[in-house]
């Protein structure tokens, strides 16, 4: 039995991708991409997505693999280094029955909040700018892609 899965038309990351829809944009490569998200559930909240469409982790082949796992990490240190949170969270959900609301694949990163753990439900909508402002923070820490 597939996944049940949001409805995939139109995708809002692969619109923030082609310039479509404003979105901050932490860093890109053809493989992959890393998304200041305007719903901060923990510090310095970072989704890292594959750039092709792929509406679950299934779908993903060796290669996005290992670039969505380094940009994983690479969004981690980041994190540390720019908000020093005494953890990272890190989660990734797959299907409507798991929460998952974009149809494209995303993996949260997010430094815990000071009374530990990550926000759940409804947190505020942040602008462009304040997520420039948090890219702006994140981007002296954010190593370089591995050769």
């Amino acid at each position: 039995m597939p996944l049940l899965l949001p409805p995939s038309s139109p995708c809002a990351f692969c619109e923030y991708l082609a310039g479509e829809r404003p979105y901050t944009i932490l860093d890109r490569t053809d493989l992959t991409a890393m998304l200041v998200t305007y719903e901060q559930r923990g510090r310095g909240h970072i989704l890292v997505i594959p750039v092709h469409h792929r509406e679950t982790i299934l779908q993903i082949d060796k290669h996005e693999r290992v670039a969505v796992m380094s940009d994983i990490v690479r969004a981690t240190t980041a994190i540390v280094g720019a908000f020093d949170p005494e953890g990272v969270a890190v989660w990734q959900n797959n299907g409507l029955p798991a929460h998952q609301s974009v149809p494209h694949l995303h993996f949260h990163v997010a430094g815990t909040l000071p009374e530990g753990g990550t926000h759940w439900g409804d947190v505020p909508a942040l602008t462009v700018a304040q997520t420039d402002a948090i890219a702006h923070q994140l981007r002296p820490h954010l190593p370089e892609v591995p050769s």
